[in-house]
Formats: structure tokens, C-alpha cells, sequence
């Protein structure tokens, strides 16, 4: 069977016209061109990167997270040295440092509270529209609210016991209620920033 010869494409047409090339070669089948796409769909950001204002400054959990952090490192590094230099270690290193550890998480836990990035299962958090993913975000709030503020309640019990009693530390023997205060306190600040949460959350639900 004899074959067609290959088409020859005319540069010259092609120049004069360009949005000429199949169909303006009669050898080739006629192919329309692409459709013009429509805009695009509007893209919804995540929950936590919409921008709302806060009434107290989220700087406050940003710095006392570095000073936490800083006082960590030279606590730390203070440490190694004497322990390399002297085969001796400070006593009250230990207890000092788990005691910052805590604050620090607990501070953390304020920071991420206050702007929405808790750990989350993001299928069900960031899918559907924006009024739902907010009343989600309001749930979750009022649950953090009541879990906190249930923590920082019972810790004062604590607290008094420790006072009371006249509890010290194990390492060097300063009065425990001294570290169990902060608890308390720090737990009712995650509660309140769970209540502005809530509260931003639902002024454009």
C-alpha cells in the first residue's frame, strides 16, 4: 500500500497568521484551540493564618520564651563547663531546669492557643467553608477553656498544700510552692486566651 507523503508545513503561512496551524492546512484535521480557563477559585486561607487582633499582645508569650529559652542554654552551658573543668556539677541545676521546661511548654501552649495552631486533625479543621471551620475552631476553644481552667482550680489546692505544709524542693530545699504557683497561674492564662479565641472566632462566623 503506497503512503501518503508527510505534510510540509508553509513557514511563510504560518507567519503571516500564526493562530493559523492545523486549520489553516487542508491536509489536516481541523483542531479548535484551548478554551480560555475562567478565573480562578477563590483561595481560602487556613483558619490560623487569618489575621485578627489580639487584645493583649502576643509579644508577651514571645519574649518570656526567649528569656525561658536563653535562661535554659546558659544554664545548660554553665553546667558542661563546670562538670568539664571540675568533674562537679551544680546541684540545682536539675530542678531549675525542669521547672523552666514546664513554664516554657506551658508558655508555648498560651502562644499556640492564642493563635489558633494547636495540634489538630487538619481533614476535619481545614476543609468545608469558612463558617464552619470556625465553629470548629470555637469547640475547640471552649474545650481548652474548660480543660485549663479546670487544671489552674485544682493546682491552687496545691499550691496551698504546699504552702501549708511547708513542702521544699529536693535539690536545694527552697519551698516548692515557690515553683507549683506558677501553674495555676499560666494554666487560667491559657484558659483566657482560649476565651478570646472563642470570642474572635465568632465575630464573623
Amino acid at each position: 500500500m503506497r503512503q501518503a507523503p508527510p505534510h510540509r508545513y508553509d513557514a511563510g503561512r504560518l507567519q503571516d497568521n500564526p493562530g493559523c496551524f492545523n486549520s489553516c492546512d487542508p491536509g489536516l484535521p481541523f483542531m479548535s484551540s484551548p478554551p480560555h480557563a475562567g478565573p480562578a477559585p477563590e483561595t481560602i486561607l487556613p483558619l490560623d493564618e487569618v489575621g485578627e487582633p489580639t487584645r493583649v499582645p502576643l509579644q508577651i508569650e514571645d519574649w518570656l520564651t526567649v528569656l525561658v529559652m536563653g535562661a535554659l542554654a546558659l544554664i545548660t552551658f554553665a553546667n558542661v563547663l563546670t562538670r568539664y573543668f571540675t568533674n562537679q556539677s551544680f546541684a540545682w541545676t536539675e530542678e531549675f531546669s525542669v521547672f523552666l521546661m514546664i513554664v516554657l511548654a506551658l508558655v508555648g501552649s498560651s502562644a499556640a492557643v492564642a493563635r489558633d495552631r494547636h495540634i489538630r486533625i487538619e481533614y476535619f479543621s481545614d476543609s468545608g467553608s469558612m463558617a464552619r471551620r470556625k465553629k470548629l475552631s470555637r469547640l475547640g476553644a471552649v474545650l481548652v477553656a474548660l480543660l485549663f481552667t479546670l487544671i489552674g482550680v485544682l493546682s491552687i489546692r496545691l499550691v496551698w498544700d504546699d504552702y501549708r505544709f511547708g513542702e521544699t524542693s529536693p535539690g536545694i530545699g527552697i519551698p516548692q510552692w515557690w515553683y507549683t504557683i506558677w501553674l495555676p497561674i499560666l494554666s487560667i492564662g491559657i484558659a483566657l486566651r482560649a476565651v478570646g479565641l472563642f470570642i474572635r472566632r465568632g465575630r464573623r462566623a
